[in-house]
């Protein structure tokens, strides 16, 4: 029904409507001239540790750890070269590996190098659109691989030389879905507060959550596609962006009772992976309801989409993912190019893969997209700029 009492058959409105729904879009238009213009990208930038490890000398190293199971080494070891990945970074060299380590350690390890590598990032992407630090309003920062109180986003405010009334909103626990998630938070503060900057931090350290005495398949998993990096995003909210790309909605979908799909459980010596074999079955059977309906809600379909930014959970993920937005196989390339060169990085890959697309010039609307403990969907539309 519409206003008046009139009924919508066939896409047509009857006479007796029209003017009810001439006034009704005048006042949509309206409204829409006075809402706050979309959040827009004006720096992004990734920082990686300097050990760059290749996916051979990872193989050896797991071989070793994991001898006193031959037989179960012998099954995963195609996996190595399957995975899709070539190298990978780390912020701690490849004996580490080897080596037992507790919660203490790991958690030192983890805000020294999360620090170094936030304030990194930060600096580039404030360099590249030349804004001040002191200049940044807010942040919004990410990360699931690490625990530190005070949180990372206040730890990070000296070096990075923010403001002591700076507004942040640290964020825990997303996964891999947290650089979408993130991302969608950090563009609603800056819609909210229209000509302030706003910085979105994210830093994983995979690496540090691998238990040498854990010998499941999730965990060895993890070793095929596990890296660590951080990435930040500059955004603010205003009318002079003609030349950045623009995040214009955001939103998200978790599906019950799928804890068991993906996430961390907390172990003695460290976080222990939970990864489902059923990942790729779900991507297949659950994705494109939740994405269409989403597009949906934005005017869109699926065909109305110049392209995709994608997190690449590894290659059977990106494989189904292809599958369900009917992208020929192989043709999710940034996504594939990143998962190569730097591995999984959990929340911060597809911010890597987002900037990969820019550098080489994509254009238009873009879906982007992150799965993710809960087990979740975020999801994010973006105009590319051109």
């Amino acid at each position: 029904m519409v206003g008046g009492g009139g009924e919508v058959c066939e896409g047509r409105v009857t006479p007796l409507d029209r003017p009810a729904v001439v006034a009704s879009d005048q006042r949509r238009a309206a409204d829409r001239a006075h809402q706050a213009p979309s959040a827009a990208i004006h720096g992004i930038a990734t920082a990686y540790p300097a050990i760059r490890l290749t996916q051979a000398e990872i193989s050896a190293k797991a071989a070793e750890v994991f001898g006193r199971r031959p037989d179960l080494m012998e099954r995963m070891a195609r996996t190595y070269g399957h995975s899709g990945v070539q190298s990978r970074h780390s912020c701690v060299p490849l004996e580490w590996y080897g080596e037992p380590h507790g919660w203490p350690e790991r958690m030192r390890l983890f805000e020294h190098h999360a620090i170094q590598l936030l304030t990194e990032a930060g600096h580039r992407a404030l360099s590249a659109a030349g804004i001040r630090p002191n200049d940044v309003a807010a942040t919004v920062t990410v990360s699931s691989t690490g625990v530190v109180t005070p949180s990372l986003d206040s730890l990070v405010q000296a070096p990075l030389g923010l403001a002591p009334a700076v507004q942040r909103l640290p964020v825990f626990g997303l996964g891999c879905a947290g650089g979408v998630i993130g991302l969608s938070r950090a563009a609603a503060l800056a819609t909210s507060m229209p000509g302030r900057w706003v910085l979105f931090l994210c830093v994983e350290l995979c690496g540090l959550t691998f238990r040498r005495d854990d010998d499941s398949k999730a965990n060895i998993i993890g070793t095929t596609i596990f890296g660590d990096g951080a990435a930040a995003v500059l955004l603010r909210a205003s009318t002079d962006a003609a030349d950045c790309a623009t995040v214009d909605a955001w939103g998200e979908h978790t599906w019950p009772e799928t804890r068991d799909v993906m996430g961390w459980r907390i172990e003695d010596d460290g976080l222990g992976v939970v990864f489902s074999p059923r990942i790729p079955a779900l991507i297949k059977a659950e994705l494109k309801t939740v994405s269409d309906a989403f597009l949906a809600r934005a005017g869109l379909c699926v065909g109305d989409l110049a392209g995709h930014i994608v997190h690449p959970g590894g290659e059977k993920v990106i494989a189904a993912i292809e599958e369900v937005y009917g992208v020929p196989p192989g043709g999710l390339e940034d996504a594939r190019a990143v998962l190569s060169e730097r591995g999984n990085m959990s929340a911060v890959t597809v911010l890597a893969v987002l900037e990969k697309a820019l550098a080489r010039g994509a254009r238009g609307r873009h879906l982007m997209s992150a799965l993710g403990p809960g087990f979740s969907a975020g999801l994010a539309l973006l105009t590319l700029p051109g």
